[in-house]
Parts: structure tokens; sequence; C-alpha cells
């Protein structure tokens, strides 16, 4: 066979592989939708890697690509499987059978990422062990194809020792016509097989249709009516093109979890467990919790990821029963000091029992955000808002335990990693207009963001220009020491690049530090500062 030849092979046979991995991606998700939701190949996988990548690697995804890391996995996965598929497919082409035992193993390495997710059934490792089979068959059947081309018109016979070199074959003009019909052939082959791949995923999406059953089931759930609403008071927020809204939109609220897939939960089948250290272990059940005293609280709750002036932050109106009573049911053992939430995902977060008790925090089991039930996203249907705790110790999503313990006696998922088991919101502020890198006018300009200092509250936010004296900014109305604060402060604004740094006071005399942490192991520190230009 020419060079030409082979490598012409070469890439059939990568395309080969890359139609097998489709196919086999598409039959690996319908059949996860018939038999094991939640455990198709891709997900099974990412899910394993979340909970497998050490914390600096979460950690730079997260600063990376923020809100998107999970996207970006799936992204970063497709690209790793689709190089291996291409590879697949050549092996199979020149040493087989190797080609299909890559995706074999492929199949097999899917399958015990599924095996070992929290609450995987006896059937979770189906949908990938599929997956790998049905793309070791259609492998072999497309690199077959490539062999059934049919011999290379120049090598269909040897040629005369004696004739000359152009009588070594047939002329171009009668090898092209028979070679190009092949190829066709076989793209069509290969064609095919990623098009039946795809509509059995589509298919596979179109057979779950819980969520979208789920989606009907929350929309008509009619929250009941508080015996404590929220109070914002007047004055409570600037009107500051730019400043971040005091209370943040569902739709622009912050979501850092380690779910690739979001837990779908009917309220019918959801319960919460109360165990361990104490006396009488105690079952809630949705239409329990609806019948208990709800309240409303305004509650910021911000990611122990958040950078200096990052926007992993969010303020909201919660709706929820207290903590504290549920677990005063149980009668928590004396000596216990922490509560172990699970997520039905398998999430744990390890909370001191002392801020679920405390009457003055208001740890709440929620069940509305902003008006409305649990975004999807958020926890639905039910989920912990634990005032002044980053979200990795406390705001546990999806939730369906309680288990009553000792930090001696138990960890939690981040604390596993290296992370902090205490993980006390710190004092920050942050500039929100202008924005870094911005252009302004001179004269006067509006400087304004927002600052937390929670169970505290603020009692002062200056600014600074380049190194100059700090400035008092104006506060707005606090709705509680447990909720950011708008600021703002008009700068005469001369020519040229500036830069502009806030600190916060909280109202116990607390200054914010300008001592720069990394946010591993238990949150950033440091003043916020951007630099603008002024024409």
């Amino acid at each position: 066979m020419s060079a030409t030849a082979a490598n012409r092979h070469g890439w059939l046979a990568a395309i080969a592989g890359l139609a097998a991995a489709v196919f086999a991606l598409g039959v690996g998700e319908l059949a996860a939708a018939i038999i094991a939701p939640g455990s198709g190949p891709l997900v099974a996988v990412g899910a394993a890697l979340i909970d497998l990548a050490p914390g600096w690697a979460k950690d730079a995804a997260i600063g990376l690509f923020g809100t998107a890391d999970k996207a970006a996995l799936i992204v970063g996965i497709a690209i790793v499987l689709a190089a291996a598929a291409a590879g697949a497919g050549v092996l199979e082409r020149v040493r087989p059978p190797w080609g299909r035992v890559v995706f074999g193993l492929l199949g097999v390495v899917g399958a015990v990422a599924a095996a070992t997710r929290a609450g995987a059934g006896p059937l979770a490792v189906a949908p990938s062990l599929l997956a790998g089979a049905a793309g070791a068959i259609a492998v072999v059947v497309l690199v077959r194809r490539i062999a059934a081309r049919g011999a290379e018109p120049e090598a269909s016979g040897p040629p005369e020792a004696s004739g000359p070199p152009e009588a070594s074959g047939p002329p171009e003009s009668a090898r092209a016509p028979a070679a190009a019909p092949d190829r066709r052939r076989f793209l069509a082959w290969a064609g095919g097989a990623a098009v039946v791949g795809v509509l059995a995923g589509l298919g596979g999406y179109a057979a779950q249709a819980g969520r979208r059953a789920l989606q009907a089931v929350r929309e008509a759930i009619r929250l009941p009516v508080p015996d404590a609403t929220a109070t914002i008071p007047a004055g409570a927020e600037f009107d500051v093109d730019g400043l971040t809204p005091l209370v943040t939109p569902n739709a622009d609220f912050y979501r850092i979890d380690t779910a690739l897939r979001v837990p779908e939960i009917d309220p019918a089948d959801w319960s919460l467990r109360i165990h361990g250290e104490v006396a009488d272990e105690a079952v809630i059940t949705w239409n329990d919790l609806l019948a208990l005293p709800m309240t409303e609280h305004v509650v910021t709750l911000a990611c122990v990821s958040n950078e200096v002036g990052g926007d992993l932050i969010g303020n909201a109106v919660w709706l929820g029963t207290p903590i504290r009573d549920l677990l005063a049911r149980a009668k928590p053992a004396p000596g216990a000091d922490m509560v172990l939430s699970r997520s039905i995902d398998g999430f744990t977060a390890g909370t001191p029992l002392s801020a679920l008790q405390d009457p003055g925090l208001d740890a709440i089991l929620a069940i509305g955000m902003n008006g409305e039930p649990l975004p999807f996203e958020h926890g639905f249907p039910v989920r912990m808002v634990v005032p002044g705790l980053f979200g990795y110790v406390s705001a546990t999503k999806w939730v369906t335990e309680l288990e009553v313990t000792r930090f001696s006696a138990a960890s939690a998922y981040w604390t596993d990693r290296g992370w902090s088991a205490a993980g006390p919101v710190k004092l920050q502020s942050r500039i929100d207009v202008p924005r870094r890198g911005s252009s302004v006018g001179t004269g006067p300009v509006t400087v304004a963001g927002v600052a937390w200092h929670q169970h505290v509250g603020i009692d002062r936010v200056e600014v600074q220009i380049d190194e100059g004296p700090w400035y008092d900014a104006d506060l707005a109305a606090a709705i509680s020491d447990d909720t950011w604060v708008q600021w703002r402060w008009t700068w005469n604004a001369p020519a040229g690049r500036h830069t502009l740094r806030v600190r916060a006071t909280g109202r116990d005399g607390e200054v914010q530090t300008d001592e720069i942490a990394p946010v591993v192991p238990d949150g950033a520190t440091g003043l916020h500062a951007v630099e603008i230009t002024v024409n």
C-alpha cells in the first residue's frame, strides 16, 4: 500500500472511532434513561472526576470557569473521549483487536464510576457497559468497511517486470471512479452510526420525562404563608447603574456544588432523617414539613471559593422552618457538637451543632427562594440555609439526612480534601462600579459596591484612590447583620490611570485586613482593588 493510501486509511480509521464513540454514547444514554436514570456514561465519569479531583484542581477550575465549571468539565471529557476514540479506530485498523479493547475499557471505567456514586443501584453499571460493548462492535464494523473498500486498483495485479512504470496499474482516470464511491459508502456507514447515536441520545432525553414532570409539580406548589415575613427597610438599595441588586434574582444566584447532574426529587418521595447521637430518631416528610411554622429570612450566602472581589456570593429571601426545632424533636446527646448533613447525591457538610441550635442565627430548612419554590439547581425541594458560614460547611442542597455526631468522630466532603472544618464567612467588601479596566469621564464619578460581616454587621466602608487617604462612603440601610449592605461614594475624578480600593469595618470594630490569603483552606482575604482610566 502506498504512503498516501496508508494516510488516507488512517484518517478513515480515526473517523470510524469517532463515529463509534457517538454511537456508544447514544446507546449508553438511552440505556440510562430506561434502566438507571442518572447513570449515563458522561455524567458518571464526570461526577467521579469531581470527587477524585484534589482541592487545588477544583479551586483552579472555579477560578477559571466560575459557575461554568461543570460545562467545562463535560467539554473536557468529550475532548479526551474523542481523542481516545480516534486512537481506538486507528488501533483497530493496524493492531486488532486493541481498538475494541479500548472501547471495552472505557465502558468498564464508566461502570466503576457509576457504581461508586451515592445511591447507585445494581443496574447503575449497565449503561456504561452497554456503551462500551456498542462502541466495540461499531468500531469493528466500521473499520472492516474500510477494508471492504476493495483492493486498491494500483495493487490489483503485479506489474509486468519488463513493462514501463506507466504499465504498473491502470491510469489515474481509471482508478479515481472506483475509489470515490467506496469512500462515500464508508462515510455513509460512519455517518449512519453517528446519526443513530445522536437519535438514541435524544431518545434517552425524551425518555427522561421525570424532570419535566417534576417541573410541573414544582410549579403547582403553593408555598405556605409565613408566620413572619422578611422586611426590607426603606433606603436599603441605592439607585446606581451597575451596582449589584440588593436581592439577587434566582437566575443570577451563583451555583457551586458537586452535582454534575442536578438531582430530581419528587417532594412526595422526600424525607429527612435525623439520627446519630440522639435520644429519639426522627423522620420528617414533605407534608410534615409544610405543616410546620414557616418564616422568611433575608440571608447572604457565600462560597468559600470566592476570591476577593468575586461574585460567588448572593443575597436572597428564604422561606423555611428553623432547624433547631427539628433537632429538638430528636434530642441531641450531651457532648455532640456537629451535624453531618447529607445530600441525596452523597455530598456531606459538617456544621457546628451550636450554629443550628442558636435561636439568634435563624438556620433554616428552606423550601422557598425569593417568593417561589426552590429552583432545582438550588436544592429543590429542601435545602439548608445557615447564616454566617460558608456553604461548604452548611448549605447542603437536596438534603435528606442530619446526623448528630462530633467533629472528632466524623468528617465531611470538603474537610476530607484539606479544607478547614470551621468555615465562618469573613469580613469583606467589593467594588461593583466602576468595573475593572473601564474608562470614565473626569468630574463626579460614583463608586459603589457591597460589604458584609455576618452576625456582626457593617459600621463603615472606606474608599482609597491610589495611595491616598481613605474616604468614608455612604451606607444604605441594612436589612440585618446577616446580609450584605450597599455603599456608595462620589469621587471628583482627575484624568489619568487610577487604582481604587475599598475596605470595611464591622460594628465590632474589626477592620478588613489587607493581608492577602488564598481561598484554601477557609476563604480568601485582602482588599479589593480595581484599576480604571479617567479621560
